[in-house]
């Protein structure tokens, strides 16, 4: 039996920063008050990931990791080292990592005969070790991954999880006979992103082919997944690069065929940045009142407050609360609040850190059998009878995740306005969204009308959508000549 019960409708707000209004401060108010991430860590750009954000990444990357290995993925582990001629054996890759390369010169007392580097991608070290592996068309397709840290000097505005030199994420290399198996692998990897980040982990986003100049260095084309935080900025999600030969060669990553002909592989690389995309959840699905977690992922998905009031039935509450514990939490990840704050204060804690159900108890629902369930998606309460319970909390476990997508799909589309001229750019552009244009060309290095777009707005383009084909029907927004496509602009973290 499931019951309906009226909610307070007062507001109750737990910050004082408006998300939408600043989100800049509301990002980094909740990355403290909920224990996400701690910045005071003696090294620019390195923060400390907290036990909350750990047991949601560690889900995240559970999901992602299945998903791999279902897909042929195999996982390998390799060192955080990469030696300095490993770096230099590709030119346009060393040219695009070279200023953001941590590099280890010594060893206790002293001088390395050869620098080493901490590892800002794992190309260089997977394909020294490939060109061991692989011998026969039979050890093909060849597709390894790793989780890892990385580690870049690139930049000096830092934010946690969204823009760091230090991240944690997953990296796929595969190698294949032939470019169009090459291509089909950088097409799956475009499936998985929708699969997992926005079927599981709620986030809306657009594949786009980057400009030849926005490529990965060394790749022949990218493909970068981009989502929307309301700052007006995009963040980048997982990016796939066809890479063709161009680092096979220089490692001599070959195979013998069937003719006993030897031929060099096609490789390709993925890049899921598990700690970019937590941060991408808490942008997309967070509130004034906190952080909202899609059921799958939240570190704790039902917690349990037993109501007391200094009763002698306060006691029959906590047993039944603990009883309750142990049976849920078999199936759920439960926590229970036997803390002496206030009821308030304890509501208003547990919405702030995105529990998605809260279980109230209390002498009353034990009188009836029943508990208080409260979403925190909507803010909705239903009562529940005992033994609908577990089956209530999937039910409703499901729907909230669910309601997030839809909302936020809803909010990502609202936020993407069609331009007809320069001036419209810019006036979408300074009212935080992004901008779809008819535009000229960005397959040319130095395009001169990306190049104006940026020194007038500070946005960038993003690239050509790949999940369906828009055809240009008028002049290039920018420099009035017939377009030849439609792209899309926007500021970037």
């Amino acid at each position: 039996m499931i019951i309906m019960v009226q909610e307070n409708t007062e507001k109750k707000v737990t910050f004082n920063i408006d998300k939408n209004e600043n989100f800049s401060e509301w990002f980094t108010e909740i990355c403290s008050k909920a224990e996400l991430a701690d910045i005071r860590y003696d090294v620019k750009g390195m923060v400390v990931f907290q036990s909350w954000s750990v047991f949601a990444m560690e889900k995240m990357y559970d999901f992602m990791e299945k998903t791999l290995q279902a897909k042929g993925h195999e996982p390998v582990w390799f060192p955080a080292l990469i030696p300095e001629k490993n770096f230099k054996l590709e030119e346009e890759h060393v040219k695009g990592f070279a200023e953001q390369i941590f590099w280890v010169t010594e060893s206790g007392l002293e001088k390395l005969e050869e620098k080493l580097g901490l590892r800002p991608t794992s190309e260089t070290a997977f394909y020294q070790m490939y060109a061991l592996w692989i011998r026969s068309y039979n050890d093909l397709p060849f597709k390894k991954y790793q989780r890892a840290n990385v580690f870049r000097y690139g930049t000096d505005a830092t934010r946690p999880f969204l823009r760091s030199r230090e991240f944690h994420w997953i990296e796929a290399h595969c190698a294949f006979a032939t470019q169009a198996q090459a291509e089909k692998q950088v097409r799956q990897d475009m499936q998985t992103t929708i699969e997992v980040l926005t079927n599981i982990y709620g986030i809306p986003l657009i594949f786009f082919k980057r400009p030849q100049w926005d490529k990965f260095p060394g790749a022949q084309d990218t493909f970068a997944a981009d989502c929307f935080a309301p700052s007006g900025r995009v963040v980048q999600q997982p990016s796939t690069h066809l890479l063709s030969q161009n680092f096979s060669k220089p490692f001599n990553v070959k195979y013998t065929d069937k003719n006993g002909k030897e031929k060099n592989c096609y490789t390709t690389c993925y890049g899921p940045a598990i700690s970019r995309i937590f941060g991408s959840v808490i942008a997309t699905h967070g509130d004034n009142k906190g952080l909202i977690f899609p059921f799958e992922i939240a570190p704790k998905q039902v917690v349990i407050v037993p109501i007391m009031w200094g009763k002698e039935s306060d006691e029959k509450v906590i047993k039944k609360a603990n009883s309750l514990y142990k049976q849920l939490n078999k199936k759920f990840d439960c926590t229970i609040d036997l803390t002496d704050k206030r009821m308030g204060e304890k509501f208003y804690y547990w919405e702030m850190k995105g529990v998605p159900i809260r279980i109230e108890l209390g002498e009353k629902e034990l009188n009836e059998n029943k508990v208080t369930l409260f979403r925190r998606d909507t803010g909705e309460k239903i009562k529940i009878d005992f033994k609908l319970l577990k089956k209530e909390i999937q039910r409703i476990g499901k729907d909230i995740s669910r309601n997030l997508r839809e909302k936020a799909n809803k909010e990502f589309e609202s936020n993407i306005v069609k331009v007809n001229s320069f001036d419209e750019l810019k006036t979408a552009i300074a009212n935080k969204k992004i901008a779809k244009a008819d535009f000229c060309s960005i397959e040319l290095t130095g395009e001169p009308c990306s190049l104006k777009i940026k020194e007038a707005t500070s946005a960038t383009v993003r690239g050509l959508r790949m999940d369906k084909e828009e055809k240009a029907s008028g002049n290039c927004v920018i420099c009035g000549k017939k377009a030849e496509l439609v792209t899309y602009i926007a500021k970037q973290y």
